[in-house]
């Protein structure tokens, strides 16, 4: 019997009332290149090859439920009516290709602005805000800057935080009329929801502050209301830090916990990601590798019995196939793979299975290729695979 594990990367797997084609999935990756929230030609692009790429799920960018929420000013937004028609798009050439789109709803809070890597990254100061004419204000649990970098943000009231909760409701709604399969709520990297979860960032002393419990509670709360929404066929993930990357801070114990609770609100998939809270704490040592995250999604899935994706330096379809078929996730999420060969979920069909064909391919892509392939064996023999 050959120890090679099954090939289950390839396989179908069925989430609520949708069926994903295999379990390749893309991750989110902030693009910066919307103009006022709106789908630009970039996006129909960028999204559109990985779609013919053969992933079985595209996710959006980070997608900013009000305009003061983005991460960066040209994220795509979500947060109007006018919204919807650019996001249908994306979601129409999708199901026209045989993949299904998901929408990433987040809010920055203490770390909204910032430049575009290609820029530095760095936090935007008020006046390079100002400048762009954005009304906007970087929020959070307690007045406590994510770094010496960014200013300070307004601790947020319970009425404000009721305000943030009905927008990603009200996102959720626009996502459903714009055709979206899934939505993952951002509850990583430091962001609004990760802030509240964090005892570094939250020095509430309400019922949001404090105790493990209490600091959930938001996170909960905004699941449920999404939940509560969002169609009962369509499934609902979480992105989330796992550890949040500094000592003495949110780690995988609480994560276990808190998936629990979002799986009782009506949460269904837990993308396990870590990091990105604050430079300005003492950060735990979390050595950094090949597939480093997988175990936060094996001890996740195994301990809190929920589904999850696994995401990070999954680099070869080899190895995602055995993160999946040891039973350590039940979706592999690509980013920067999928950057440098947007083809990656359809190779991974030519080195998983026994076809050396194109089938995972386009059709009005795979034509070509099986029609060239006789030909290319004949130069370069088994190199033509």
């Amino acid at each position: 019997m050959s120890d090679q594990p099954v090939n289950t990367l390839l396989q179908p797997f069925t989430l609520r009332g949708l069926t994903l084609k295999n379990r390749m999935v893309i991750s989110p990756m902030c693009q910066h290149a919307a103009i006022d929230g709106q789908v630009q030609d970039w996006h129909l692009v960028h999204y559109g090859k990985f779609i013919l790429g053969g992933a079985a799920l595209v996710w959006t960018e980070s997608t900013a439920i009000a305009s003061d929420s983005r991460v960066g000013i040209a994220d795509l937004g979500i947060w109007s009516d006018e919204h919807i028609d650019g996001l249908r798009k994306l979601a129409d050439f999708a199901h026209s290709n045989g993949a299904l789109m998901g929408v990433q709803l987040a809010h920055a809070g203490r770390k909204a602005f910032s430049a575009p890597l290609w820029e530095g990254g760095h936090a935007l100061s008020p006046d390079e805000i100002t400048r762009s004419e954005i009304s906007w204000r970087r929020v959070g649990p307690s007045a406590i800057a994510a770094s010496s970098e960014w200013s300070t943000p307004d601790a947020l009231t319970v009425a404000e935080m009721a305000e943030i909760r009905q927008q990603f409701v009200d996102a959720a709604r626009r996502a459903d009329a714009a055709g979206m399969d899934a939505i993952e709520l951002h509850y990583g990297h430091g962001y609004l929801v990760a802030s509240f979860l964090s005892p570094h960032a939250n020095h509430r002393q309400d019922e949001y502050g404090g105790t493990r419990e209490n600091r959930m509670r938001y996170a909960v709360e905004i699941a449920t209301a999404t939940r509560a929404v969002w169609p009962s066929n369509k499934p609902l993930f979480v992105r989330l830090s796992c550890i949040d990357g500094v000592e003495g801070g949110w780690n995988l114990d609480d994560s276990v916990i808190l998936a629990r609770e979002l799986k009782a609100a009506g949460i269904d998939v837990i993308d396990c990601s870590s990091g990105g809270l604050s430079e300005e704490v003492k950060r735990s040592n979390v050595p950094r590798g090949i597939g480093f995250q997988v175990p936060f999604s094996a001890e996740i899935r195994n301990s809190a019995e929920i589904v999850t994706q696994a995401v990070g330096l999954i680099v070869s379809p080899e190895h995602a196939n055995e993160v999946i078929a040891t039973g350590q996730a039940d979706l592999i999420a690509v980013g920067r793979a999928a950057l440098r060969n947007p083809y990656w979920p359809a190779e991974a069909y030519r080195k998983l299975s026994d076809s050396d064909g194109f089938e995972a391919w386009p059709e009005r892509h795979s034509a070509w290729l099986d029609k060239r392939q006789p030909m290319l064996r004949r130069f370069v023999g088994d190199e033509a695979n």
